[in-house]
């Protein structure tokens, strides 16, 4: 089965060759596609040194920074018509462990949307400002009181998905970012009918660079819920 991890990034030019030669030595097999929205540190300059040696990686430049959302619909619709079977996304930053991606790989087999979660088993964060920790606790707990998602973690970014299931969802139409990406993903799929399980991860602040994290986000999300609370299964037609 082949298999591909998406990752966007931003300014990761001390972050992206160190995780792109973890990714392949964990999973050798696995696939990497980074989309890169023109960071001016030379990220994906690095990106392209490291294709010369090994067509296992992959790059899209967009032309502007214009979101994650957008980013990995973009990346995702490249992965899906190149056949891909399992479309992982992970952060650049190393706060997602690539360790856990074997796990991901072997729970799919029998799932349509795999959920690193942290907060499935208590609250596994490593090193977040307790203002941080807060706002994305209770997103979880906003959003499946307002929408019923059978999610613990509704805003987390390290996932895998079945690309069969996928491929049922229009990424044309969708245009949240940040935290309202990855709640409305995981809505549509559990309006599809996915398989959804999570497994537990422990999520360590990145190590290095900003983060992207601003108010804008905060605020896409609160509203968005409503938007999939009153949409309900129709989201999806």
């Amino acid at each position: 089965m082949k298999s591909i991890v998406v990752i966007p990034t931003y300014n990761e030019a001390e972050n992206i060759e160190n995780l792109i030669n973890k990714i392949l030595e964990i999973v050798p097999e696995m696939h990497i596609l980074v989309v890169d929205d023109s960071s001016p540190d030379g990220t994906a300059e690095i990106v392209k040194s490291v294709m010369k040696n090994d067509s296992r990686v992959n790059l899209i430049i967009r032309p502007e920074k214009s979101g994650l959302g957008k980013a990995y619909c973009e990346g995702f619709q490249w992965a899906l018509e190149r056949n891909y079977d399992y479309i992982l996304e992970m952060d650049a930053d190393f706060s997602h462990d690539p360790n856990e991606l074997p796990v991901f790989l072997k729970e799919i087999e029998n799932n349509d949307l795999v959920i690193g979660s942290r907060y499935i088993t208590g609250v596994n964060v490593v090193n977040w400002p307790l203002r941080r920790l807060l706002l994305s606790y209770f997103a979880s707990i906003y959003t499946r009181f307002v929408t019923c998602l059978p999610v613990k973690d509704t805003t987390g970014g390290f996932k895998c998905f079945r690309a069969s299931m996928l491929k049922k969802i229009n990424l044309k139409s969708i245009h949240s970012n940040g935290y309202g990406f990855q709640i409305e993903m995981n809505y549509r799929m559990w309006k599809l009918g996915a398989r959804i399980k999570e497994i537990p991860i422990i999520f360590i602040d990145r190590r290095s660079g900003v983060s992207k994290m601003n108010k804008k986000i905060i605020w896409e999300a609160i509203w968005l819920v409503w938007k999939l609370r009153f949409k309900g299964a129709s989201i999806n037609k």
